[in-house]
């Protein structure tokens, strides 16, 4: 990835997006369009958000053809998109600049005041839950998810106000494209190995991300976690920027005091104030506070930013509740990493209280599935069922060897492999019991089994 700052927005001129339908390519383009950018889009597939932007006055495509490009200045082109792609061809061979979408999105921001969100786990929610506590305290800022956000009922929108809040994902190295002004980290693992190749790489590109801080610019780091802790340290050692601790931890500036549901607090300079949070787990009050030092920096209140925060009910896929029946709940999270697998069953124990937590897990990557297998394992012990489908290739090729019986190997009694589809959904239907909690898991096509085993229970 470019590590230059990308172009002024209206150096763009007439910009194609191929792959627009894309959750993060069409976010993008909401907001171009919003702000009178004249954007075109293709996609493979007729998806809704295609027929939202060609409402709001994109020129749409189905399927992809170099005819497409029309009279496209600069073209923005999704992750996915292969090499081969006819549109992708033809704007190389017109010399026309091709954009990662993170250089779109830095472009699109260029004249606003940046808050990005990066970390290892949690940039959706963390940065769904900023978003929501600005405009319930008043501020009308821009947002980029990478996440629908059913308070927000979008996940990209164009503001009035001049403040701009990113997800900043760092799996491909893309969030060093940003210039921001607040700068979240939520969390620093090693993660996306495919990608860095060493987890010294990925501290490396988070200290890379600090520095591109202004001197007037803050680093608001989680002093919970001994990642984005270090990485804290190092930056305020380097002195380029100010840094703000969130957590429980004594090293927080901003004190996080976690009782569980219905006693968590936030203690600043100026009080204590409690919170009212709608989603379960310790994860998710660190999120919150994190929102909170955002806040302060941007100078709402403290008082109307905690009471803004009971705005908030979640992401898409983020502990998402799909439904019940027979009295079990079952809850879907996007969870495709050991410590998000961990946090997501805790909050699913917390919310089962005395009765039993079961969990459909699908790994995510076969390189993923190397490297984190006994990790998987470990947290996955944390419920009391645990079944694991085939490994979700995604973009990735077989590993000879890989597959998800290296994380079954390490589970107990109460964890198995299981079949795809009818035999995945009659095995958790069968082991929940009244008052249970089941829990898919994974960022694969897991997430359609939720409404499946609903249907089963009777929900």
């Amino acid at each position: 990835m470019t590590t230059n700052a990308a172009p002024s927005q209206e150096a763009l001129g007439r910009v194609h997006f191929i792959g627009i339908g894309g959750v993060g390519m069409s976010a993008v383009a909401r907001i171009m369009v919003a702000r009178g950018v004249p954007v075109s889009g293709t996609d493979a597939k007729d998806l809704p958000v295609m027929t939202e932007l060609a409402g709001a006055g994109a020129r749409i495509c189905v399927g992809y053809d170099a005819a497409n490009l029309g009279d496209a200045q600069t073209v923005v082109a999704g992750s996915a998109i292969r090499a081969d792609n006819p549109e992708l061809e033809a704007a190389r061979a017109a010399g026309l600049p091709v954009l990662h979408r993170s250089e779109a999105l830095a472009a699109t921001m260029a004249d606003d005041l940046v808050v990005t969100v990066a970390g290892t786990h949690g940039k959706s929610t963390t940065t769904s839950m900023i978003t929501v506590l600005l405009q319930g305290a008043g501020v009308d800022p821009s947002f980029a998810i990478g996440a629908n956000v059913p308070a927000l009922g979008v996940n990209a929108a164009n503001g009035s106000s001049k403040v701009f809040v990113a997800e900043a994902d760092e799996s491909d190295g893309s969030f060093l494209n940003y210039r921001p002004q607040i700068a979240v980290v939520t969390n620093v693992e090693p993660d996306h190995l495919d990608h860095y190749g060493t987890a010294e790489a990925v501290y490396e590109s988070f200290d890379r991300f600090t520095e591109l801080l202004p001197a007037d610019g803050v680093l608001v780091a989680c002093a919970d976690d001994a990642g984005a802790h270090a990485l804290a340290l190092r930056t305020r050692e380097r002195g380029n920027t100010r840094v703000v601790l969130y957590g429980t931890s004594d090293a927080a500036d901003l004190r996080l005091d976690d009782g569980g549901p219905g006693r968590v607090a936030i203690t600043t300079a100026g009080g204590r104030f409690p919170l009212a949070l709608q989603v379960p787990g310790r994860h998710n009050a660190l999120n919150a506070a994190a929102a909170m030092a955002v806040a302060l920096e941007l100078g709402v209140d403290a008082q109307a930013a905690a009471s803004a925060l009971a705005g908030f009910s979640g992401a898409s896929r983020r502990f998402e509740y799909k439904g019940e029946g027979r009295g079990v709940r079952v809850y879907d999270d996007y969870a495709h990493h050991p410590t998000e697998v961990r946090a997501a069953l805790a909050a699913a124990r917390s919310v089962a209280g005395d009765h039993r937590v079961h969990v459909l897990f699908q790994p995510h990557l076969f390189s993923r599935t190397r490297e984190f297998a006994s990790e998987f394992a470990d947290a996955l012990k944390a419920a009391d069922t645990a079944l694991v489908l085939d490994i979700y290739p995604a973009r990735e090729d077989p590993i000879p060897g890989v597959t998800s019986a290296l994380i079954t190997e390490h589970l107990g009694s109460g964890g198995s492999l299981v079949g795809a589809g009818d035999e995945a959904v009659a095995a958790l239907a069968a082991a929940a019991q009244p008052g249970d909690i089941i829990l898919t898991a994974g960022a694969g096509d897991v997430t359609a089994y939720g409404p499946l085993i609903v249907e089963t229970l009777g929900g």
